[in-house]
């Protein structure tokens, strides 16, 4: 990259110099008050009386955050990694709501979207240690995500059995009126939550109810026991800077790191 774009690119991608970081918290209380434009939009009596300050502010807001997008794709060595990342994906988010409230009336209210774009304040701020927590803990559910996915499944056995079980106890007398909206009750029930619009009526079909109720606290611990177990064999792996790779556009390196580990380009000094 030319020396211009470089500079550029370490001010909007990274957070260790100045202006890079003067670029974020900007860009964060401007994320702020879009947020709260959308809020106060929703309330009736303030719609009424500053109906064009909100159309305004928010087309205002939206065309900032258009104009922040496309300067990020270009200044990026690989703009289709930025476009399909993650932060890439919600900035595009947080303007297509407006530009679709054109065409579908409403849909602006989505642009309350733009609160996830706060999670650069821990980039911004160095919160290095609840950034080390974070990828813990992604880590952790990556890791159980077979455990938890064969546990769901045996509870998805569960629930089609105990609710074409409870279609024939119960009957389309008692609101069982078919095997999906029996099966319907069960993960209500299973779960705990327990909406009561079903209920059984009769002996059988209540005593079952409740051993489901019962058996539905021990389900519910499974999974926390699950992550929490990896959680704990999870080690720590060292703190994390802030820095992005100029030609790779990754993040996650350590702090002491000289060259990016992906793609073992020297990082900015």
């Amino acid at each position: 990259m030319s020396s211009q774009r470089t500079q550029l690119y370490n001010i909007i991608f990274g957070t260790d110099t100045k202006l890079g970081k003067l670029f974020d918290v900007v860009l964060l209380w401007a994320i702020l008050l879009s947020i709260t434009i959308v809020i106060l939009d929703s309330l009736k009596p303030l719609r009424a009386e500053y109906t064009l300050f909100f159309v305004y502010a928010e087309w205002f807001f939206t065309i900032l955050f258009t104009i922040e997008y496309l300067i990020r794709i270009m200044v990026s060595p690989k703009p289709i990694k930025y476009i399909f990342s993650f932060l890439g994906i919600i900035d595009l988010l947080s303007i297509i709501p407006t530009y679709l409230s054109l065409v579908l009336v409403g849909t602006h209210y989505f642009i309350v979207i733009r609160a996830i774009r706060l999670l650069r304040v821990f980039r911004i701020l160095k919160l290095n240690y609840f950034l080390n927590q974070g990828e813990l803990i992604a880590l952790a559910l990556r890791t159980s995500f077979r455990k938890i996915g064969v546990f769901m499944f045996a509870i998805l056995n569960i629930v089609i059995i105990i609710g074409a079980a409870m279609y024939v106890i119960e009957g389309e007398a008692n609101g069982f009126d078919s095997i999906p909206r029996s099966i319907y009750w069960a993960i209500v029930t299973i779960t705990t939550v327990g909406y009561g619009d079903i209920s059984p009526q009769t002996s059988l079909g209540q005593f079952i109810s409740s051993i489901i109720m019962i058996v539905g606290y021990a389900i519910i611990a499974v999974p926390t026991g699950i992550v929490t177990n990896e959680l704990i064999q999870t080690k720590d792996k060292g703190k994390i800077s802030t820095q992005v790779c100029e030609h790779c556009s990754s993040e996650g390196h350590d702090t002491d790191a000289i060259y990016c580990k992906f793609c073992g380009e020297p990082l900015n000094s």
